[in-house]
């Protein structure tokens, strides 16, 4: 799914965001980046989205060369992605369903087919009966979930998650990664960028440790 050879990213001020980095991600793989701050974890997910392109080395996702992918390219490689942000990102004078249909509504699809998927959205996060509310009902727990679910509601091989659980409390933290497994069951290929060290050690899951921008550490997080 995810290919990294010898990938570099240096910045115009002469900043090294990743040191020839290199690794495989296969179809279906659930697996966290960590690192401490500046490690490079976001540099790492912005090269995925094709918002930044790499210095030198070959990116590939899904077999697309993101080193060469042009700027005409790009919004059609997005339809594959599905992306959480840490602070939901959400519209609060929508309703949830709203919020969830937005990646539909720019792909233009239908009413019927944007419904029955916002629906099966909200039912994988939980939230079926909640569509009609506001964000702002809702706890901060449940907007991430609404944000999972505009996240996977165009159906994406691959889902990103940039620090998902740094606001929400240890009980609510597990709650949000046990519904990332389950999407992950579904066959969706699952990053997450995430600094906290014990909740990923708790899950068990393959585990990419970044330091100033070099991998030192590949492997499945231990206790």
């Amino acid at each position: 799914m995810i290919r990294f050879e010898q990938v570099g990213k240096r910045y115009p001020n002469g900043h090294v965001g990743l040191h020839e980095l290199s690794f495989h991600v296969q179809r279906g793989e659930f697996l966290f980046v960590t690192g401490h701050s500046g490690a490079g974890k976001s540099t790492l997910l912005r090269l995925l989205l094709a918002m930044e392109r790499p210095s030198s080395g070959k990116l590939l996702l899904a077999g697309q060369d993101l080193s060469r992918i042009s700027n005409a390219q790009i919004p059609f490689l997005r339809r594959q992605i599905g992306v959480v942000f840490q602070n939901h990102q959400l519209l609060f004078d929508r309703t949830v369903f709203d919020n969830a249909a937005l990646p539909l509504q720019i792909l233009g699809l239908n009413k019927r087919e944007i419904g029955q998927r916002v629906m099966t959205a909200l039912e994988r996060v939980s939230l079926k009966d909640k569509a009609l509310q506001y964000p702002s009902d809702l706890s901060t727990g449940q907007q991430q979930r609404v944000g999972i679910a505009r996240a996977v509601v165009h159906r994406p091989a691959l889902l990103l998650a940039d620090e998902p659980t740094g606001n929400l409390d240890p009980r609510l933290a597990a709650e949000i990664m046990g519904v990332f497994e389950d999407i992950n069951r579904l066959g969706t290929t699952v990053l997450i960028a995430s600094h906290d060290l014990a909740l990923i050690a708790r899950m068990r899951h393959r585990m990419l440790t970044l330091q100033r921008g070099r991998l030192i550490g590949d492997g499945e997080a231990t206790r």
